[in-house]
Parts: C-alpha cells; sequence; structure tokens
C-alpha cells in the first residue's frame, strides 16, 4: 500500500473559459482538469490560495493546530491543488509567522504533495521555470534563524524581505549562499505589498506570484489592491468561534466595508468529494492601470 494516497480527480462544475490553458502533464489534466492562467509577460500576476471552513477560519490559532491541515482535514485534493499552484509559480510569498507554524516546510510543490513530485517536475521543465520557485520570506523583525530548511537546505533560492534594521539584526548570522536579504523602508509603520513585489522584481525570478499566507500578508495585499485572483479551499467543516476568539479569516489586518468592500467574479468551480474548489478574479490596481 503507498504512503501517500493518489488524490481523485476533481469535477468540473463551473469554468469560464478566460486565458489560456496551461499545458499540464496528462495525469495533472486527468485530476484538476484545465488550469488557464495569464501570461504575464509585462507585469507581476499575484494569485493566492487558501483553504478556508464553511464558517471562514482559515486558522484555529491553536499551537500544533494552526496550519491549514486541521482546516481541509489533510485533504489530499487540496494538497494537489497547491502543488499545482505552486507548480506554475515562479514565486512563493509567506510571512514569518507561517514560517513559525512550519518551520521546517519549504514552498516547493513536492513539499507539500510528495506523491506527484514527477509531474510537477515534468511541468515545470515544460513551462521553461527553475527547478523550485523563489521562496520569500517577509518579516519586519528580521527575527528568523536562518538555519532552517527553507533558508540552508540549498533546495530553494530564497529571499528575505525586512526592515533595514532587520536586515542588521539577521546579517549578524552566518547567511546561507541561496538566501538574499534585502531591507525595504516601512509604509505606515509596515511593509508594504508594494515593496515586497518590486523587492521580487528586482531578483528578476519571474512574475507569477503565489501568496499562501498568512492571513495579515494577504490582508496587505487586498488594501493596496495588489491581488488579481484568489483560489479558495472550501472545507465542509464548521469548527465556530468563541467570544474574543483569535481564529482567523484568509483576509485580516484590514477592513473594507462597507464602502470599500473587494468584489470578485467567479471563474472557476471544481468538487472534491464534499470540498469545493473556488477561483475568483479581482480588478487589480495593475489591472486598471492597464486600461
Amino acid at each position: 500500500m503507498p504512503d501517500h494516497p493518489i488524490p481523485s480527480p476533481l469535477e468540473t462544475l463551473f469554468e469560464a473559459k478566460q486565458s489560456h490553458a496551461v499545458n499540464l502533464t496528462p495525469k495533472l489534466r486527468r485530476l484538476y482538469g484545465n488550469l488557464r492562467m495569464p501570461n504575464p509577460r509585462f507585469r507581476q500576476h499575484v494569485y493566492s490560495n487558501f483553504v478556508s471552513t464553511l464558517d471562514g477560519v482559515v486558522s484555529l490559532q491553536i499551537p500544533g493546530h494552526a496550519g491549514g491541515t486541521d482546516i481541509s482535514g489533510a485533504s489530499v485534493q487540496d494538497r494537489m491543488v497547491m502543488g499545482l499552484l505552486r507548480a506554475v509559480a515562479d514565486v512563493v510569498v509567506v510571512g514569518s509567522g507561517t514560517l513559525a507554524e512550519d518551520p521546517d516546510h519549504v514552498w516547493t510543490p513536492d513539499g507539500i504533495c510528495p506523491e506527484l513530485a514527477d509531474e510537477y517536475r515534468t511541468l515545470r521543465v515544460a513551462l521553461r521555470k527553475r527547478a523550485t520557485p523563489l521562496n520569500v520570506v517577509v518579516s519586519g523583525s528580521g527575527r528568523l534563524d536562518l538555519r532552517l530548511p527553507v533558508f540552508a537546505s540549498g533546495r530553494v533560492q530564497a529571499l528575505v524581505v525586512t526592515t533595514p534594521m532587520g536586515a542588521t539584526q539577521l546579517l549578524k548570522q552566518k547567511v546561507p549562499r541561496s538566501l538574499e536579504i534585502r531591507g525595504v523602508s516601512r509604509s505606515g509603520g509596515q511593509i508594504s505589498a508594494r515593496a515586497i513585489l518590486k523587492a521580487v522584481g528586482d531578483m528578476n525570478a519571474g512574475r507569477r506570484i503565489l501568496i499562501e499566507g498568512g492571513p495579515r500578508l494577504l490582508g496587505d495585499f487586498y488594501a493596496e489592491r495588489l491581488l488579481d485572483e484568489q483560489f479558495l479551499t472550501v472545507a465542509p467543516q464548521v469548527v465556530g468561534r468563541d467570544s474574543g476568539d483569535r481564529r482567523l479569516g484568509f483576509a485580516m489586518g484590514k477592513a473594507f466595508a462597507p464602502g470599500h468592500g473587494h468584489w470578485g467574479t467567479l471563474t472557476e468551480v471544481r468538487r472534491g468529494a464534499s470540498q469545493l474548489f473556488l477561483r475568483y478574479r479581482f480588478r487589480s490596481a495593475a489591472t486598471a492601470a492597464a486600461r
């Protein structure tokens, strides 16, 4: 019996005919269906992926139970989609809180779905991408352990986006060859999403940018209208909230409604067992500027 279950194919319930279909391997196409992604030749295309409960919780905020596994029920189909979205990405961006919850993780396709490692590798070769996406960790304080696998294993090229003071702190450690540190100025007391994208652009790592968390980091991208698409897995679980509960939705730290809510356009609905895999397109600042 295999160590890892092979995911069952998703059922496509709705798919808008937008963009060009990525030339997936036959196995990945059978599992996911058509994956249509823009080919961003002249600007960055920023998309995010989260899994949420029916009542909108993406993290229980309980030590040892703060990640997506408790939300998705360790769904192999959700992991397959996560791996696929990493496989077509040039860059994966996470916050320091996400790293703290899973310090041994490296944000590669096989890192989340090892049973499809060969398929993801073949896809990246066909797309003429680097072997792995650039892993970007955002940390205002610079309080990171540079011995962690994402920085020191050599499996990925990594970038830390921090403040000048954070960069000074980090440079007191031994900096691995595969890591670059960029100190950027704060805007309104924090590192802006725009500054993160600029630091990524300066690395010439590519234009497809995947934001994997945490919720406060994603909230900044929504606030600055720099998110083009949201992939959202809805798990058939209700977890509830106590009064004053710290459980999180996928966009935190900013409030948009009433008056400034972000309205998306539904572009995909897929089903895997009792989970729904949704995709929404948003009119980002870059999209508006291009019109």
